[in-house]
């Protein structure tokens, strides 16, 4: 909120964007001060990343006509100005009056950030859709989208010198305030979702202040105290452009390009600007609740994604891992395609090795397991079978080290040998144990899968029954997603 780094890109002293031709003839220009200069380095250092996010090479040529002079495209007349920024103002509850200060932004905008604003252009087809849907949702206007542009430059990572993070700039007291997760593995406020729902809820309580949409700007940008004493100073002026002189200075410029940007994004045709080509939209995309740890790594070892396409869906996760907490499952968010095959492939990309997926889960028989007495635990049920403590958990399908007494484990994957066959799924003393209750109990009971199931929560609502009998009763071994509604029998 404080400090943004799109609004000091763009506007800086007119001496870097003016010559002595400048539209107003009797204009002074002035240097930048030490402010200015230091928030213009820091966005040029920003990489402008637009989902995988790095754009083609963009040239003048693919933003304009060769063929025209580039002042030719910047040499509209203030006329021409003033009707297109009165259309603007009959259509949003802004107030948007041309001044000479409107007027420098934009024309500062068009000059010297064409290839900046072609760039803010095509990340903006993947977030504004997403802004839209929350601002609709809290009956906001739509054109506050473009306050994350001015904010951050649609850059989710964005973090300001004062502390200020994120697309929409959250400083950490207020994100706490609006329910943003700061922890040490996430980041809400990186956190593109979740970052844009608070700030739809901190927009609505400034309206409730101050009931001027143009005063919420100033208040988003300085803070509401300093909007108040502004107005308090002024004799109770409400009129942001009559209230700017009172307020700090980086506010005064805060509005004019907020303004400036709503009036490019609608008029980019009428001055040749056309967005860079993104790689991915924000309709093609989907988000999966994440009910086990998992790190990046292990994504990509099985989908294929670059670990670098990950983190720019998923900028929150500040050490590329997502941790597991049972009661507000994190979200991962994945290309449609990919989020299908991590759906459908789950276990194996949790076990981390999908070539031996066979060995995942090997059937319970007498001679293969160990009966969980009083006392237990994984680790030294492991040393006392000479097993790893990893082997102990894959083999029975363990997704966490919670034991329940009388409960068989798995504690060696040698073959057992009857009459010549070492075929684990076929043995005649397997067949014995998965039937055992078949033969002394005809009866079953139906489960229907509920949302959110697994094998392992499923195995634990029964006592004493296990993931590999469930597995075997259903002839289920080939399926890891269990789709809620699924009948399985319990014996």
């Amino acid at each position: 909120m404080n400090n943004s780094f799109f609004l000091y890109l763009l506007v800086l002293s007119p001496l870097l964007f003016f010559g002595q031709n400048s539209f107003r003839s009797n204009w002074e220009p002035r240097k930048p001060n030490s402010f200015e200069r230091d928030y213009f380095t820091k966005f040029e250092n920003q990489s402008i990343i637009i989902l995988d996010l790095e754009p083609a090479s963009i040239g003048l040529n693919s933003l304009i006509d060769i063929n025209k002079d580039k002042h030719e495209l910047d040499d509209f007349t203030s006329l021409e100005l003033i009707e297109d920024l009165n259309t603007l103002n009959d259509q949003t509850p802004f107030n948007i009056y041309h001044n000479p200060t409107l007027e420098r932004y934009i024309r500062v905008f068009l000059k010297n950030r064409r290839d900046n604003l072609s760039q803010l252009m095509a990340k903006a087809q993947y977030y504004f859709p997403l802004f839209e849907r929350y601002l609709d949702q809290y009956n906001l206007p739509l054109e506050l989208k473009y306050l994350a542009v001015v904010e951050s430059a649609l850059q989710p990572t964005a973090n300001s010198h004062a502390g200020a993070k994120g697309l929409w700039q959250f400083m950490y007291g207020t994100a706490k305030q609006y329910g943003l997760e700061v922890n040490t593995y996430v980041d809400e406020r990186f956190d593109p979702i979740k970052s844009t729902q608070a700030a739809c809820a901190y927009l609505t309580d400034l309206y409730k202040m101050f009931n001027d949409w143009d005063l919420v700007l100033a208040a988003y940008n300085s803070g509401q105290g300093n909007v108040s004493r502004a107005i308090k100073k002024s004799g109770g002026l409400t009129n942001y452009w009559q209230l700017r002189s009172y307020l700090p200075s980086e506010t005064r410029g805060y509005v004019p390009a907020f303004l400036a940007t709503y009036y490019i994004f609608k008029f980019a045709d009428k001055h040749q600007l056309s967005p860079a080509q993104a790689k991915l939209s924000y309709y093609e995309v989907e988000s999966i609740p994440i009910e086990r740890a998992i790190d990046f790594k292990s994504i990509t070892n099985h989908l294929g994604i670059s670990q670098k396409m990950i983190k720019a869906l998923n900028p929150q996760y500040k050490k590329e891992y997502i941790p597991a907490v049972k009661e507000k499952p994190y979200l991962l968010i994945l290309p449609i395609n990919m989020a299908d095959e991590f759906i459908l492939y789950v276990d194996q990309i949790y076990q981390g090795n999908k070539i031996e997926e066979k060995e995942y889960f090997i059937p319970i028989t007498l001679e293969n397991s160990y009966v969980v007495k009083p006392g237990d635990n994984l680790e030294n049920i492991a040393q006392r079978h000479h097993i790893t403590l990893e082997q102990l958990k894959q083999w029975y399908g363990l997704q966490t080290n919670f034991l329940i007494e009388h409960q068989r484990l798995v504690v060696t994957n040698k073959p057992i040998i009857t009459t010549g066959s070492t075929t684990r799924k076929t043995s005649s003393s397997q067949k014995k144990f998965t039937s055992a209750k078949q033969q002394t109990n005809s009866t079953y009971q139906i489960y229907t899968v509920k949302e959110g199931d697994t094998l392992f929560k499923i195995s634990r609502s029964f006592p004493q029954v296990t993931i590999s009998q469930i597995r075997d009763w259903n002839n289920i071994w080939n399926i890891n997603y269990l789709k809620p509604g699924t009948q399985l029998k319990i014996y």
